[in-house]
């Protein structure tokens, strides 16, 4: 089928390299150049059956570098016809994978680890490039994705079924787990990386084939995993990549061959998503919006609190799902107030390419005035404005999409600033009489990504973890992001589905159980037939 719709294939995909991927290339000039006077940017191309195919979509999405807004390249709106190439080459490629010994799709995930760990540096420079991050923390972007590639490794101990024998005279059952067929994924713009590695290795390694559609804001770095994927020995058509945006997403919901949905990113698109897939009878796992919660003890250690705040606040310029965007202090909140404005003075605001840079712009123009936007609404509303980074200019970068450090404090659960997911560097301060008071107001939000206590207390730490209603709890730990052998846990409005990502429940969203009742033994002859329900109880 795809030999027969006509795609364009690009003869060699490292032709792209010099725009798309290399920091280096004079394309990446951190000059403010506008965009019209940019030379043509590259087309980013999509991977069908194992060759990257120029789409033949007359429409395109800027992808711009948020420090610059140069145009480093341009993502095809993948056309129907595209698309259904790819869904049917990762239909084709299913008998053949699903047969491949479970050691042989290890080996292939042994290797994918290997060589990202090799260009570590590329996957860092391009996701900088493109997202906006630091170059430290777009490193930890890739990190956190090679970490479930290694977990992947396991599968053959990760997909073991079940056996009872003689469960009955002669008869033995055991149960066994089996891939889906074609899985797609669909990618937020804030974790180029992790996010696709958190979703394909798992999938094909389980014996599944993968359909991933990256965000449009920064599709190289999935462009650069699948072709180290191919470098790593996955067969054509395993692993298949589209571009664009709503159509494409609806047609990943609609289309009857996909069995199985992974979406990361905000809520209305997630339920969007949730709703429409699984009214299609797919499996989906949605992970979404989030308002994670700090909770400071008045015994709490004060440096050590208060660096875990301005990390886990300010760090990645605030866009994670799992950003500690809001803090309870319990008691008097005045000392760690102007601590947090001391240190939040110190962070380095600049271009994530900068050797001194702390947090880089936020991914997009209208994205840097929404959340202006919510830190006015929380002042209209009477929140003290403890620091505010809304008029930062960064020299070199003026036309960057820069917001330095904002807190904003006596914030109430009424306002605004609070109920919405800011996405940006803004910390919000809050207060509370007693822990009670403080589970209560994290309780009452709609969110439930994560929580965490700041605390000496071993009495106030278990009150917490008990009582508290978010996914995933953090005891003197910031960002509670379970490592892969675990599942990421977020619940509430934060989670949409019945099985999380990666660790066992990721194994078994991306598998089905089959269970088999077999029976070997000399069956006498001349009893006759009984109609009876059949039990394990011998009959006298």
């Amino acid at each position: 089928m795809m030999l027969r719709i006509g795609l364009q294939r690009v003869k060699n995909f490292k032709s792209f390299r010099p725009q798309l991927f290399d920091i280096r290339s004079s394309d990446f000039s951190t000059a403010t150049e506008p965009s019209s006077k940019q030379r043509n940017p590259s087309r980013v191309p999509n991977f069908i059956g194992g060759s990257f195919v120029e789409s033949r979509s007359y429409e395109a999405i800027d992808v711009i570098n948020p420090a610059t807004q140069e145009v480093v390249s341009q993502v095809p709106l993948t056309t129907d016809e595209e698309f259904k190439a790819a869904v049917s080459a990762a239909k084709q490629a299913f008998p053949m994978w699903r047969s491949t010994p479970v050691t042989t799709r290890q080996r292939v995930m042994f290797k994918l680890q290997e060589i990202i760990r090799r260009d570590m540096d590329k996957l860092a420079a391009n996701i900088t490039t493109e997202q906006g991050k630091t170059l430290k923390d777009a490193q930890g972007d890739v990190f956190r994705g090679l970490e479930v590639v290694e977990h992947a490794c396991g599968m053959a101990t990760l997909q073991m079924g079940e056996f009872v024998s003689n469960v009955s005279h002669g008869i033995d059952t055991y149960s066994i787990r089996e891939p889906l067929g074609v899985c797609a994924g669909i990618c937020p713009f804030n974790f180029p990386a992790m996010i696709p590695l958190w979703m394909f290795p798992i999938a094909v390694t389980c014996g599944n084939t993968f359909v991933l559609k990256p965000s449009e804001k920064d599709p190289g770095a999935s462009m650069i995993l699948a072709e180290l994927a191919m470098e790593a020995g996955l067969p054509n058509g395993v692993l298949n990549i589209v571009h664009g945006t709503n159509d494409i997403v609806n047609a990943i919901c609609d289309d009857d061959d996909i069995r199985a949905i992974s979406f990361v990113g905000s809520n209305t698109a997630g339920m969007h998503i949730y709703a429409r897939g699984s009214a299609k009878g797919k499996r989906v796992q949605s992970n979404m919006g989030a308002k994670n919660h700090g909770v400071v003890m008045p015994d709490a250690s004060m440096d050590a609190t208060l660096n875990a705040i301005v990390a886990a606040g300010f760090g990645a310029a605030g866009q994670r799902c799992m950003a500690l965007s809001t803090i309870v202090f319990v008691g008097d909140s005045k000392p760690w107030e102007n601590k947090l404005v001391e240190r939040a003075k110190l962070l380095k605001v600049n271009a994530g390419t900068e050797p001194d840079a702390d947090l880089g712009p936020v991914i997009s123009k209208q994205a840097k005035e929404r959340i202006c936007r919510l830190i006015q609404a929380g002042v209209d509303s009477g929140a003290r404005l403890l620091f505010d980074g809304r008029d930062i200019v960064v020299p070199g970068y003026e036309d960057g999409n820069f917001i330095g450090p904002t807190i904003l404090a006596d914030v109430t659960a009424d306002m605004e600033c609070y109920k919405e997911e800011i996405f940006g560097p803004v910390l919000i301060c809050m207060q509370a009489e007693s822990l009670e008071e403080a589970i209560n107001i994290l309780n009452r939000n709609k969110y439930g990504n994560g929580a965490s206590i700041f605390t000496t207390s071993g009495v106030a730490a278990r009150k917490f973890q008990t009582e508290i209603e978010a996914g995933q709890v953090g005891i003197n730990v910031p960002i509670p992001v379970p490592l892969p052998f675990f599942s990421f846990t977020g619940s509430k409005a934060s989670f949409a589905g019945d099985l999380n990502f990666y660790g066992k429940a990721g194994v078994n969203f991306y598998t089905q159980i089959k269970t088999i009742t077999q029976q070997w033994k000399d069956l006498p002859t001349g009893a006759g037939v009984s109609l009876a329900m059949p039990t394990s109880q011998r009959s006298e």
